[in-house]
């Protein structure tokens, strides 16, 4: 018998948002058989992950010693091959092996007079050596010298940070897609693309092959902190490895405050569409501050850190989150309208707080940059030196079209920006929904923002950022273009994408979604083995020499001047270690092959 009773409330269908908090990994313990699976799912893909890693470490490694024959060059050869600044930055490494003791070779770097002609300098202030140290520290303390030589040392750490970077860029595509095969097809893309995501293998020493593993390592921490589920347990630890990543990858790149600035400008705009939890955005400002804070003591004061924008924002940013919830509260235009004032408020109050640290402190280190950036965008042109000096490098100029063409032979690119497309259709839909407020959600909504968690959401933000700066200087290039491999290869790889695919063309059925995951990621490899692997046999299997004997020479010629200098006796004593009598010469000749040729260009650039 049909009767009345009170409504009890609309039944909805379940919309996953972004911070719902149904638990998405029960579905694998109750169905039956899938928990072993899984167990063993995982397993694999650790090993794959890892045998990928130290695959391309050897690679590298690999090719490093068929384009130089390292190990059958002399001491002298193997340091000029480390070319412009890489020798410079392994002559500290050297010098702190030749030191008498630790303490004593701290005391070389911190004051220098080798360096730099008539003056003397904090080379742990000016640079960013502390890898060299730690390194140096490390071989003399442990029985390392029983195995290796240190050149060996120093070039096999840094091919070994190549097994971390890609084990970061596996397990952030990983756990983009919810399946390791997006984490070898991003692997593998990173092998295939080598000419673009890294160039380790030929400029061993440079800065940024230090600090991109630590920054790869951080992002798949913040990919993993964004998880709608993370449990309490893991948040801390986690939070920890975003701690460690982050203030590794400042200590070891002169450029950190740019990238963290590009990366707190992404945390921003998704906190302010209310597409990441607020909690998490600000421990991760506060990590943020903390590590660079941090490398500004270990740098002893450095001043360009503690003026830095990136700093001024985010103090800016944790002062904002005080009014940041009254911008979630209210209609759609009245929403819109508090963002249109917040966002232009805090930009000017970053400006505000820059400008004041720089007139307490008496700053001005970085003018430079911002006379470089004004005369590259065409904002007038300069007549200062280093800004015309950075005018002239290559590196530092717009991204060369010829990139694109390289990256499209992979299919890389264009999955890139299929995948970017979706994602951007998904975030606008899911911004739309946020921001008005509506409870109710159509079914291709829902599928936005199942699409679209906070991980994922990061990610993209994360690469269009960073995209834009790569097209801008080419030097940035290796930021976006090793994340790009992770994002594409995340989102072929995502059921949730596929779904919604499927779903718009009305072709949506669970069997097909699943095909269209796994079988599109296979074909690629099979694709990608066919066309580069006979090329990549061929690369392994070519041999080639060092060969400058112009500069041994010269340094030859410098290190008999230097003994004659010191007398007859001192020659016939001299040092055991041939770069303990040739580092003043290596520093000479980095001089004249970086400094020295930038000066001519830019004053041929001036006139």
């Amino acid at each position: 018998m049909s009767g009345v009773r009170q409504r009890r409330g609309a039944r909805f269908p379940a919309v996953p948002g972004v911070f719902h908090n149904t638990n998405w990994d029960l579905y694998w313990e109750l169905v039956p058989g899938r928990k072993p699976w899984k167990k063993i799912s995982f397993i694999s893909g650790g090993i794959v992950g890892i045998s990928l890693g130290i695959l391309t470490a050897v690679y590298v490694a690999t090719l490093h010693e068929n384009e130089q024959w390292f190990s059958n060059i002399s001491e002298v050869e193997r340091e000029i091959s480390f070319r412009t600044e890489c020798g410079l930055y392994y002559s500290y490494y050297k010098q702190m092996l030749q030191a008498p003791s630790i303490l004593r070779g701290l005391q070389d770097l911190i004051y220098d007079n080798k360096t730099e002609s008539l003056r003397i300098i904090n080379i742990l202030k000016r640079m960013n050596v502390y890898q060299e140290v730690y390194l140096s520290i490390l071989y003399r303390i442990f029985p390392i010298e029983n195995y290796l030589e240190p050149v060996y040392f120093y070039i096999y750490t840094l091919f070994g940070l190549q097994a971390v970077y890609v084990g970061a860029l596996y397990v952030t595509s990983w756990l983009l897609s919810g399946t390791w095969l997006s984490g070898a097809l991003a692997a593998i893309w990173y092998i295939t693309n080598r000419l673009d995501t890294t160039r380790v293998e030929f400029s061993i020493a440079l800065r940024e092959n230090w600090a991109l593993p630590f920054f790869a390592v951080q992002v798949a921490a913040i990919t993993f902190l964004f998880r709608p589920h993370l449990h309490p347990l893991f948040e801390g630890p986690t939070l920890l490895a975003v701690f460690i990543s982050t203030f590794l990858f400042s200590l070891t790149w002169q450029f950190n405050q740019f990238i963290l600035l590009i990366q707190a400008l992404v945390l921003f705009s998704l906190d302010c569409l209310d597409l990441l939890p607020n909690s998490k955005v600000t421990s991760i400002y506060i990590i943020q501050v903390a590590s660079l804070l941090l490398v500004y003591f270990l740098q002893f004061f450095n001043s360009m850190i503690i003026g830095s924008l990136f700093l001024s924002f985010n103090i800016s940013c944790l002062l904002a989150r005080r009014f940041q919830k009254k911008l979630k509260t209210g209609s759609f235009f009245t929403r819109l309208g508090k963002l249109f004032l917040h966002v232009p408020c805090v930009l000017c109050s970053t400006l505000l707080i820059n400008a004041s640290i720089k007139r307490v402190f008496k700053l001005d280190s970085d003018e430079h940059i911002f006379k470089f950036l004004k005369a590259k965008f065409g904002f007038g042109a300069t007549r200062d030196f280093d800004a015309n000096l950075y005018l002239c490098e290559t590196a530092f100029g717009f991204l060369p079209s010829d990139t694109f063409m390289r990256l499209k032979d992979t299919l890389v690119f264009h999955s890139y920006m299929f995948v970017l497309l979706v994602m951007i259709f998904a975030t606008a839909a899911v911004a739309f929904h946020n921001l008005s407020g509506n409870i109710r959600a159509a079914y291709i909504l829902q599928k936005c923002i199942a699409l679209l968690k906070p991980g994922a959401a990061y990610n993209l933000v994360h690469t269009i950022l960073f995209g834009l700066l790569a097209l801008s200087t080419m030097r940035m290039k290796y930021l976006w273009t090793s994340h790009m491999c992770v994002f594409a290869a995340s989102g072929l790889c995502n059921g949730d994408m596929w779904g919604l695919i499927l779903r718009l063309f009305n072709l949506h059925t669970p069997r097909r979604v699943t095909v269209m995951r796994y079988l599109t990621p296979i074909l690629i490899i099979f694709f990608l083995f066919y066309k580069f692997w006979p090329g990549m046999k061929a690369e392994l299997s070519k041999l080639a020499e060092f060969y400058d004997p112009d500069t041994v020479d010269l340094m030859n010629w410098i290190k008999f001047i230097k003994c004659m200098q010191k007398g007859p006796q001192k020659m016939s004593t001299g040092s055991s270690s041939p770069l303990a009598q040739t580092l003043s010469y290596w520093r000479t000749a980095f001089v004249m092959e970086e400094h020295i040729a930038g000066a001519v260009d830019c004053v041929t650039f001036l006139m």
